[in-house]
């Protein structure tokens, strides 16, 4: 099964898992295919889609991302939609660390609008939070735009070294042996070229979001970004800003009551 929407959309490859779930294959504007799921809402009508962008090495079927998405939907107000990243589990062409990402979201917000919502909210986590930064910033016409946008462990700021794990990150993307391990070991297909332009910032984009209700969210134990990175987010920004106690990073540390508040506040009309 295939459609074809408006502005080029290409939607390819529908079946259905389970009454009203559906995995789909689909295609960017620069075309990659990109694996999606969609799950309906517990409740019997809403308008309301929540898409899930996922932290590097994840996918639509990583533990963390599944629980996400099932906290969201029993929230009982929206459906979600859950992807893998370019690069990423069943999804084709490699991961460009958050550049052409871009692109992906873009194309699971369209289909969530195609399958009947009018509001769509978007909530990304470290890698994915720098995406949903930028696409609020750059994907403002037509069906790809967010209503509302959160952003959990996201950086602020490209090529920031400062920390262990982050020294690592750099060493597995930029370093051929690194793409080895990311591929083999993480699972993850990275591109080896470097960016070209470099694309904009997350600190960059903030500004240009507004008037689209923003929230950044960050765990004072991240061991990734400290805290100045979302506090020269929120400082760029109008955005409401969280900081967990506790916390350390991304999806895989959101515990069950912060996702409850965080579906409240994505679905708040």
């Amino acid at each position: 099964m295939s459609s074809e929407g408006e502005g080029g959309f290409h939607m390819a490859d529908v079946s259905l898992i389970t009454s009203g779930s559906r995995r789909a294959m689909l295609r960017t504007d620069d075309d990659v295919r990109i694996e999606a799921v969609y799950e309906p809402s517990r409740a019997s009508v809403t308008d309301t889609a929540v898409v899930v962008a996922h932290g590097f090495t994840g996918s639509a079927d990583r533990p963390a991302v599944r629980r996400a998405a099932r906290a969201f939907a029993e929230r009982g107000a929206a459906a979600v939609v859950t992807f893998s990243f370019r690069g990423h589990g069943g999804s084709g062409g490699r991961s460009t660390v958050g550049d052409r990402e871009v692109l992906d979201l873009s194309a699971a917000v369209r289909w969530a609008r195609e399958l009947g919502h009018a509001r769509v909210a978007t909530v990304g986590f470290s890698m994915g939070g720098s995406v949903v930064l930028r696409h609020a910033a750059l994907d403002r016409e037509g069906a790809g735009y967010a209503d509302r946008v959160a952003a959990v462990s996201a950086p602020a700021r490209w090529y920031y070294r400062g920390t262990a794990p982050m020294r690592r990150l750099h060493w597995v993307v930029t370093r051929p042996a690194g793409r080895l391990v990311g591929r083999y070991g993480l699972r993850t297909r990275i591109e080896s070229r470097a960016w070209d332009p470099v694309p904009l910032s997350p600190v960059a984009a903030v500004p240009l979001i507004a008037p689209t209700p923003l929230l950044i969210v960050h765990g004072d134990r991240d061991p990734y970004f400290p805290l100045d990175h979302p506090r020269m987010l929120a400082g760029a920004s109008d955005a409401e800003l969280w900081l967990e106690r506790g916390m350390s990073h991304a999806e895989n540390a959101a515990g069950a009551e912060l996702l409850a508040r965080l579906g409240d506040w994505l679905t708040r009309a």
